[in-house]
C-alpha cells in the first residue's frame, strides 16, 4: 500500500515541486494550502493532487485537516512542514503582529502537524517529518527578525523531535533552502536579486526540484539512517 504524505503549503512554488516529487515517489499527497481556493483547484486539475485547505498556524485544524486527509487516503506516513510566511521589516518597524503572524504559522505550524501525526507514526513503528527551515534561519537576515528566529526555531525543533521519534522507526530532518527561483524570490527588486546572486558561488538562483529532491530522499525507505539532520542546500552561499 502507497505511503500516504502531506505537504503544507504544497500547492505552490517549492511546495508544489514538493509534492510532485513524492507522488513521483509513488506515494498518496495530500497538498495543504492556505489561501486561493482558484489556484489550489488549478492545481489538482493539473497534478491529480488532492488539495485541502486549513490554517497550519491553527492547532485544531490541523487535528481536523490531518483526520480528514487519513479518513480519505489512509494513516499518514509522510509530513513536510513547508508552509510558511514572510512580515518582513527591522524591528523599529515591526508591529507585534507581524512577529506572531510568523511565528504561528511557520514554528507554530511545525509543532501542530506534528502533534497530529507523530503519535500514528510511532504506533506504525514508520513515519517521515522535514521541516522547510532557511539560510536565513542559519546565518541571519537584515529585516527577518521574526522569519529568522522562526526559522531556525525549526532547526532546533528538528533535533529534539528527533530524539523522541528515533526508536520508534519515525525520521525527523530538516532543509535549509537557500535563494530558489519561486514567487517569493521574484518579489525582491532586480537590484536586491543582482547582489544576492553575486554572493551566492554556484552563480545563480536554485531550483525548486533540487529542494524536492532532498526532500524525496529524506522521505524515501533509503533515508532511515538520516534523523535530526539539517541538509543545507544554497548553492555555498552559507557554509558553517
Amino acid at each position: 500500500m502507497a505511503r500516504v504524505a502531506i505537504v503544507t503549503g504544497g500547492t505552490r512554488g517549492i511546495g508544489e515541486a514538493i509534492s510532485l516529487a513524492l507522488k513521483d515517489m509513488g506515494m498518496t499527497v495530500a497538498a495543504n494550502y492556505a489561501g486561493n481556493e482558484e489556484k489550489a483547484r488549478a492545481f489538482t486539475d493539473r497534478t491529480g493532487i488532492a488539495a485541502y485547505k486549513w490554517d497550519v498556524g491553527d492547532y485544531d485544524a490541523c487535528q481536523e485537516g490531518c483526520a480528514k486527509v487519513a479518513a480519505d487516503l489512509g494513516p499518514v506516513d509522510v509530513v513536510v512542514n513547508n508552509a510558511g510566511v514572510t512580515r518582513d521589516g527591522t524591528i523599529l518597524k515591526m508591529s507585534r503582529e507581524m512577529w506572531e503572524d510568523v511565528i504561528r504559522i511557520n514554528l507554530g505550524g511545525c509543532f501542530n502537524m506534528a502533534k497530529a501525526v507523530f503519535p500514528g507514526m510511532r504506533e506504525r513503528k514508520w513515519g517521515r517529518i522535514v521541516n522547510i527551515g532557511s539560510i536565513n534561519g542559519q546565518a541571519g537576515q537584515y529585516g527577518q527578525v521574526n522569519y529568522a528566529a522562526a526559522k531556525s526555531g525549526i532547526h532546533g525543533f528538528t533535533k529534539a523531535l528527533a530524539q523522541e521519534g528515533a526508536r520508534a522507526g519515525v525520521t525527523v530532518n530538516a532543509i535549509a533552502p537557500g535563494y530558489i527561483d519561486t514567487d517569493m524570490v521574484a518579489a525582491v527588486p532586480a537590484d536586491v536579486l543582482e547582489k544576492i546572486v553575486a554572493k551566492i558561488p554556484v552563480g545563480r538562483l536554485g531550483q525548486a526540484s533540487e529542494i524536492a529532491r532532498g526532500v524525496a530522499f529524506l522521505c524515501s525507505e533509503e533515508g532511515g539512517f538520516v534523523t535530526g539532520s539539517t541538509l543545507s542546500i544554497n548553492g555555498g552561499q552559507h557554509m558553517y
